[in-house]
């Protein structure tokens, strides 16, 4: 795994901010794990509330800026925590 990698995924994803707090989600440690396998990337997220209705918007532009880091070509993100994880991870990663 390359640590250049996960650092300019973490500086990508730290664009995004939390739309209740305004504070990136890097900061609020919503983002909980960043691992890369080649061109392949995975973002864990987890909310501070179990039911969050901001998840879905935050993991979809989590998967787009990721996305957009040079040598990525696709992003996984997993939502833990969330009372509809399974149906978010479902969405965002078809």
């Amino acid at each position: 795994m390359s640590e250049e990698l996960v650092n300019s995924i973490r500086d990508a994803v730290s664009v995004i901010n939390d739309p209740h707090m305004g504070i990136s989600i890097v900061e609020m440690g919503l983002v909980k794990d960043i691992s890369v396998d080649g061109d392949q990337a995975r973002i864990v997220i987890q909310p501070t509330n179990p039911g969050c209705m901001s998840v879905t918007r935050i993991a979809a532009d989590a998967k787009v800026q990721a996305e957009k880091v040079e040598g990525i070509s696709k992003a996984e993100i997993v939502v833990e925590g969330h009372v509809m994880a399974d149906s978010i991870n479902e969405m965002i990663n078809r």
